[in-house]
């Protein structure tokens, strides 16, 4: 590694002018890319910790933010100095993920990040589909690139074999690279950071690729860009509240760094010189352990993550106050009270991969404490408002020609389809103009969410568009019988779909996992949606299946296209 003198040097050159100008356009505007507060940080607060985590060798590793800058630097100088423009990036949330997300764009490179539990066709597709020329693989998964190797033998892999080593035995290639970058930055002039794009010269370039889940179709690339990263980074920082109390933000990795480029939270915990806590897998004891024992403040996860977490046997109220921005699926009310009982307080959420992640946040409002405690929740499990740095989320009719939009009345009881509007929303689909141009049709981004507009002007899901149940007539929110149904003692996790009915068209199946320790049946699920639950006797499910475990995707999403080949009688084992 370089000798700190010349690294924070480096460092700071990338804050100086490169040359004196008159030109007033150059004094008072600047481009925006997220990859500056990497090098800020480390310019700041170069002793501060950046990075926590276990290594696949079992091994604690903490990295400073210095050392951080230094192998994003070394691994940018390593993408210049081959010509890599197109950098696929296949790994769990470990710190080589981290640095790669920086190093890559420093390059002025594109990163491609995969979901490692997909298929090895799905993988391939992805990388051939955006065309990279290098893959950054965890050990782990290398295999997941067979096929694609076949198909592309002079399509180089960077291993990281993930160990607390940066030289010798236990180092990889990927190490091995950082140290190349770094030695090939001193041979060319030792300019640092000022050599590399921290600031993109074209903010509204592609900086990343983030791949959509392709649960029913080809994934298709939504392309984000410096710009939109950076507003939506600085939007995470303000609305999950990242630096709002004393001492140093400590985020914790459950959410997969792959998945809408971590919703712009790599950024955004650098941002404010965070440390990032990363994790390999998802281990519910060991991040209770993390949560008691280390300086977590803060993480994020989706509903069914949230569930398990408060599940666990080694759940307790916490002695300090966890913030948990919560997104990826509808929550229930009745979440979000087990969570606040434990001392995690929900930050509710809510986007897609085309928004970067999280657009919109449900405020808590000062009066809704004096509410009874159930209507409480339910307003805290509203999807809410459009983010800081977006415009106003809308709700727009939807019987209506496509690319005709007019509002939803905000009644809380007309149904329309969420759009969207602004900084935030993505720049479109890579290679596909068709898909593009219907996602934006009539000028706004169409989430395919259904929702109603509440007066106070809130916004509140009821389901996606293809998960409505129309029974005799009467339309039935797969959401709320999710949330109505896991509101019973012995229910954990419930799965709604629809199956056809000979007199009422359609009707409502749930699939349901029970707590641990408990038993229930079917029918006696049933009795009481009838009988206690208060909802109306239209919705009451006429089936109700024990499951060992509800199919999920990498995010915690229930996978209701698996649900609905269950309910067909399709075999459990080859549909998941």
């Amino acid at each position: 590694m370089s000798t700190p003198k010349n690294r924070l040097s480096g460092l700071l050159g990338h804050f100086l002018p490169s040359h004196a100008s008159n030109d007033v356009g150059t004094v008072n505007h600047h481009t925006l890319s997220p990859t500056f507060f990497l090098p800020r940080a480390a310019a700041i607060e170069p002793d501060a910790e950046a990075i926590y985590h276990v290594t696949a060798n079992n091994k604690v590793l903490r990295r400073s933010y210095i050392e951080a800058a230094d192998r994003a630097r070394g691994l940018a100088y390593y993408l210049k100095k081959h010509g890599y423009k197109r950098v696929g990036i296949l790994a769990p949330n470990t710190p080589a993920f981290l640095e790669s997300i920086f190093g890559i764009a420093a390059a002025g490179a594109t990163n491609v990040a995969v979901n490692y539990r997909l298929k090895h066709e799905d993988v391939g597709y992805i990388f051939e589909h955006s065309e990279v020329e290098l893959v950054i693989v965890d050990e782990e998964f290398v295999s997941l690139l067979d096929s694609f190797k076949q198909n592309h033998p002079n399509i180089p892999l960077l291993i990281d074999t993930d160990t607390d080593a940066t030289e010798g035995e236990l180092s990889g290639p990927f190490d091995d690279a950082v140290m190349e970058g770094l030695q090939y930055d001193v041979a060319s002039g030792n300019q640092g950071w000022s050599g590399l794009e921290a600031q993109a010269p074209d903010e509204n370039s592609t900086m990343a690729l983030a791949y959509t889940s392709g649960t029913t179709a080809r994934p298709k690339g939504v392309e984000y860009t410096h710009r939109g990263a950076y507003l939506a980074a600085l939007g995470n920082v303000i609305e999950s509240g990242l630096n709002y109390h004393k001492g140093r933000c400590g985020y914790l990795w459950t959410l997969p760094m792959f998945h809408a480029m971590g919703w712009t939270f790599p950024w955004a915990i650098t941002a404010v010189r965070g440390t990032h806590y990363c994790l390999r897998k998802i281990d519910y004891p060991y991040i209770w352990h993390l949560l008691k024992n280390e300086n977590v403040t803060h993480f994020n996860a989706a509903p069914t993550v949230n569930t398990l977490l408060c599940a666990a046997r080694e759940a307790e109220k916490l002695p300090n106050p966890v913030r948990v921005t919560v997104a990826a699926s509808p929550p229930s009310a009745h979440l979000f009270e087990q969570m606040t009982n434990l001392n995690l307080h929900p930050v509710h959420v809510y986007g897609m991969t085309e928004t970067y992640g999280p657009i919109t946040k449900g405020y808590h409002m000062p009066v809704w404490d004096t509410l009874p405690i159930k209507e409480k929740y339910q307003k805290m499990a509203r999807q809410g408002h459009g983010f800081v740095t977006s415009l106003p989320a809308r709700v727009i009719q939807t019987e209506v020609p496509e690319g005709t939009i007019v509002d939803v009345q905000r009644n809380g009881l007309e149904l329309g389809e969420i759009v969207f509007a602004g900084n935030i929303c993505a720049k479109g689909y890579y290679k596909d103009p068709a898909a593009t141009q219907k996602l934006f049709a009539g000028g706004v981004l169409h989430s395919g969410d259904l929702a109603v507009w509440h007066p106070d002007g809130a916004i509140q899901i009821l389901d996606r568009a293809k998960d409505i149940i129309i029974s005799g007539g009467e339309n039935i929110s797969s959401v709320a019988l999710e949330s109505m149904l896991v509101t019973h003692p012995d229910v954990l996790e419930a799965g709604v779909v629809s199956v056809p009915d000979t007199h009422w068209g359609e009707r409502p199946k749930a699939f349901i996992t029970v707590q641990a320790g408990k038993q229930v049946e079917g029918k006696a699920i049933i009795e009481w949606a009838k009988n206690v639950s208060g909802i109306s006797k239209f919705m009451v499910p006429r089936e109700v299946e024990v499951v060992p475990e509800l199919p999920k995707t990498s995010t915690g999403k229930v996978k209701k296209n698996v649900l609905r080949e269950w309910a067909k009688g399709a075999d459990r084992k080859t549909v998941q």
